[in-house]
């Protein structure tokens, strides 16, 4: 009787154990693709932008979130299917996997929270540079577009205001047609509305648009570390905790054997 009882006393644990590995599998799938979600947003939303900093590791952070998002959903659902099969060697490498989608989300999110702080430092001193350099030059297009866009979306003219346009190549050109703005920098954007640069026809913004685009890159920044380092830290919390579980060591030691992985033939 005693030994009936362990018995189903171990069968009711794995049962819970294989419940729980399943809950927890469907919570990292979930967090997969809210990294997934937040690393195409960040490239979506406003990604002209990209084009006006001098370094890359903001787009680098979004596509490590990307690719650690898309192992994880993919991770997930193999786990999923292990734990449902019952086979441990399947699960083990699963957790390993995990601890590698850990690492790049923990890298993804350290990298958004160190650029963070150099991006001021960053803005000041090469968006002016790039804007009166670069806007409207041969093949400067995806500078220019990301130029007008800017001053458009944050209702800004100038990086730090619209007096910095007159050290521009383009204001400087013949091209600019006595347009003292871009035509961008208009309230009411139509052609050659740049001629005036009076404060009823152009933006006029405190900190001009460097400030506003440091904002925004800020909050997104901020966004991919939390999101980067948080599912990581969720991620690998739970993996600790049911790794060590000394039930895991044992997983299904019945099914273990009718379902090995991968799957032999036994011999007659």
């Amino acid at each position: 009787m005693g030994s009936a009882y362990k018995d189903d006393q171990e069968d009711w644990m794995t049962v819970c154990l294989k419940y729980l590995l399943f809950v927890f599998n469907f919570l990292f799938w979930m967090g997969g693709g809210a990294v997934l979600g937040v690393g195409i947003w960040t490239l979506i939303d406003k990604g002209d932008y990209l084009n006006l900093l001098a370094s890359s590791t903001f787009a680098v952070s979004a596509y490590i979130l990307i690719l650690a998002g898309g192992l994880v959903m993919v991770t997930g659902f193999l786990g999923c299917c292990a734990v449902i099969r019952e086979q441990r060697t399947c699960l083990s490498t699963y957790f390993s996997c995990l601890l590698l989608i850990f690492l790049i989300e923990l890298v993804a999110g350290v990298l958004a929270y160190v650029y963070y702080q150099k991006l001021s430092e960053e803005l000041k001193q090469h968006l002016t540079q790039t804007m009166t350099e670069n806007y409207a030059q041969p093949g400067k297009d995806p500078i220019t577009q990301a130029v007008d866009r800017l001053q458009q979306d944050f209702k800004c003219c100038g990086s730090n205001n619209s007096f910095d346009w007159r050290q521009s190549v383009y204001i400087r050109s013949p091209e600019a047609g006595s347009r003292l703005v871009p035509d961008s920098c208009c309230k009411t954007m139509t052609p050659s509305c740049g001629q005036r640069d009076h404060p009823s026809n152009i933006y006029r913004v405190e900190g001009g648009c460097i400030t506003k685009l440091e904002r925004f890159l800020a909050d997104h920044l901020l966004i991919i570390g939390a999101v980067g380092i948080g599912v990581a830290c969720l991620q690998v919390s739970a993996t600790v905790l049911l790794s060590t579980n000394q039930h895991v060591a044992f997983f299904f030691p019945t099914a273990l054997k009718l379902y090995p992985c991968p799957v032999q033939s036994s011999s007659h």
